[in-house]
């Protein structure tokens, strides 16, 4: 079974100190029950910072955001994503909301981006753009700017969804520029990206698709899912299969907009089946029948409690849909429980089992150089692992590691989990800012290896903008959940999530 992260599938389609005291106890209320009223100025402080380094990624003629830029913010990266555009959109309401900028500012960024998202080559059968562009100009990159490597143009799912997730976003708090959003949102058509026949009757959605014989190994030519237009080419053994995923976002798109079965939603697995032995933990649980269909409701066994994993055990595998989707009020027996139990699992993974003394565990910058998949390899189904530290410690539940080394952490990490740990991820943060070089004129440099001091000094949009999403919802009670959690969307989800029991807790 393949589920590639979002940035190991675009690689492949570009063609190339001081120990934080925390308690033991996760809180098991999501944010808006629970905010770290002692830190607010800190918090709107970080804020602010991370919004200069967005601001400094953008394009001023086209409002693109680049996909990285250097920690000096001077050096932009000369090509976007669907994932970056879309972050700047809804870290642009996050700033408004928390007067960084006024109203007037607001609107025009938007307008401007929205501007020359209208004007830019896409899939005009589903609606969905390809997976780089020139910043600059808008233009669709078939060079890649960093080694000249060809690009085939390829439409990413996942990447898809945050994009859509943005429009529809702005289409709620931005009235001036809600006709150009929802003209742009209701284009799109997500049973491009859904096979009915994987697993079926539920199905799954493909890693995405190329609009012409990009000759790498598992793809094929196939007729499009909406019946439109020509046909594409599909990698056929990538779907995202795992429901702990970045990209369930595309899956609750789908269902919202009638497009894809809300069965679809049961279709990915909570883990493999226990009679799976190659894998490195045997999960525990039972078989549970959802809308007809027989979902093994499985966890993993760490530190005495049972997390259900994705497919790496990373920080926004977990929770970055939880931006916009309240998916802890609206699935309480699910995602109610695993929600703070992996923040719970990722601090008690940095401060007691690695020891490393700082938490936070996603893919990010390698403080050594490049982009790297991090995780607490614990709570990840991937054979070969997402690992927590630069020398890659492998973990199996029959013979844990005793040591590990190099750890490194991701602010965004940290950022998201503050949605269910706000006291213990602030005083993380506070320590990371505090005992390394971590922070610069745009916030928090990406990701620091915490035993050798390593600092990856460069600022990722995509990062940058969850950091603006979370602490939107932190300091704003849940406010960039309101503006995507619309009646329309909650009666089509709420009762979805609700139905599902997982096999998480104490």
């Amino acid at each position: 079974m393949t589920n590639l992260t979002r940035r190991t599938l675009l690689g492949a389609a570009a063609g190339a100190g001081a120990l934080a005291a925390a308690g033991s106890h996760a809180h098991a209320n999501p944010v808006g029950r629970g905010r770290p009223g002692d830190h607010d100025e800190t918090l709107l402080t970080w804020a602010r910072d991370t919004w200069k380094s967005l601001v400094a990624m953008t394009d001023p003629n086209t409002g693109l955001v680049a996909d990285n830029i250097d920690g000096d913010l001077t050096n932009r990266s000369g090509y976007t994503s669907p994932t970056n555009i879309g972050g700047l959109l809804w870290s642009t309401i996050v700033a408004r909301d928390l007067r960084i900028i006024n109203p007037g500012e607001a609107r025009n960024i938007i307008a401007r981006t929205l501007r020359t998202l209208q004007g830019m080559e896409r899939h005009d059968a589903s609606g969905m753009y390809f997976n780089w562009y020139d910043e600059a100009t808008g233009d669709v990159l078939r060079v890649w700017p960093e080694d000249g490597n060809p690009v085939v143009p390829f439409v990413s799912s996942v990447d898809m969804g945050w994009l859509g997730a943005a429009l529809y976003v702005v289409a709620q708090a931005d009235p001036s520029n809600r006709k150009a959003a929802l003209q742009l949102f209701n284009a799109m058509r997500w049973d491009i990206f859904y096979d009915k026949d994987f697993r079926a009757p539920a199905g799954a959605n493909y890693g995405g698709f190329w609009i012409e014989n990009p000759e790498r190994p598992g793809t094929a030519l196939l007729p499009p899912t909406i019946g439109e237009g020509p046909d594409l080419w599909y990698h056929v053994q990538h779907h995202y299969d795992t429901a702990i995923s970045e990209a369930r976002m595309v899956t609750y798109l789908g269902i919202f907009r009638e497009q894809i079965p809300p069965i679809a939603y049961f279709g990915t697995y909570r883990t493999f089946p226990p009679d799976w032995t190659w894998q490195e933990m045997i999960p525990v649980g039972e078989w549970r029948e959802y809308l007809g269909f027989p979902v093994y409701e499985g966890a993993y066994t760490y530190r005495g409690f049972r997390v259900v994993p994705g497919w790496g055990g990373s920080m926004f595998e977990e929770l970055m849909p939880d931006i916009f989707v309240p998916e802890a009020t609206w699935g309480p027996r699910s995602w109610g429980r695993n929600h703070p139990l992996h923040v719970r699992a990722q601090r008690e993974h940095g401060l007691d089992d690695a020891q490393y003394g700082y938490w936070g565990f996603s893919p990010s910058s390698n403080p050594a150089g490049g982009y790297r998949e991090y995780g607490v390899d614990a709570l990840g189904m991937n054979p070969e692992g997402y690992f927590s530290d630069q020398e890659r410690t492998d973990y199996h539940a029959d013979n844990p590691p005793t040591t590990y080394g190099d750890g490194v952490v991701t602010p965004h990490a940290a950022f998201l989990g503050m949605m269910y740990e706000p006291e213990e991820a602030t005083t993380n943060l506070r320590n990371l800012q505090a005992d390394f070089d971590s922070y610069g004129p745009g916030g928090f440099y990406d990701a620091v290896a915490v035993r050798s001091g390593q600092v990856a000094r460069r600022h990722l949009s995509l990062d940058q903008s969850m950091i603006m999403g979370a602490l939107g919802n932190v300091l704003l009670n849940g406010g960039l959940r309101r503006w995507f959690a619309t009646a329309e969307v909650e009666a089509q989800l709420r009762p979805l999530l609700a139905l599902e029991e997982f096999n998480a807790g104490e």
